[in-house]
């Protein structure tokens, strides 16, 4: 059950036109409306703000850089324990 709120104003022409909206997809609230439309739009921006797409050329050179490199030395992996401990993904 939800139990944190969220209190806006809003025009009524935008109003109206949710109600129609929620009405049209056969929700029982403008709640349940504007809720999905958050949870889905949310889920869609953290997605984009927390990936990176590459083309797969550029993920082919990334790789093969990849194994071509030699064993970290202790600075990267001081480093690489810093941002673990941080949280930094």
């Amino acid at each position: 059950m939800a139990t944190a709120r969220l209190d806006i104003r809003l025009e009524e022409e935008i109003k109206a036109k949710a109600e129609k909206a929620s009405a049209l997809l056969g929700l029982k609230s403008l709640t349940e409306y504007v809720v999905r439309l958050m949870d889905e739009d949310a889920t869609h921006v953290i997605a984009e703000h927390e990936s990176i797409m590459v083309k797969d050329s550029v993920f082919d050179e990334f790789m093969a850089a990849c194994n071509k490199a030699k064993a970290p030395n202790q600075a990267l992996r001081d480093a690489a324990k810093l941002t673990d401990e941080s949280g930094i993904k």
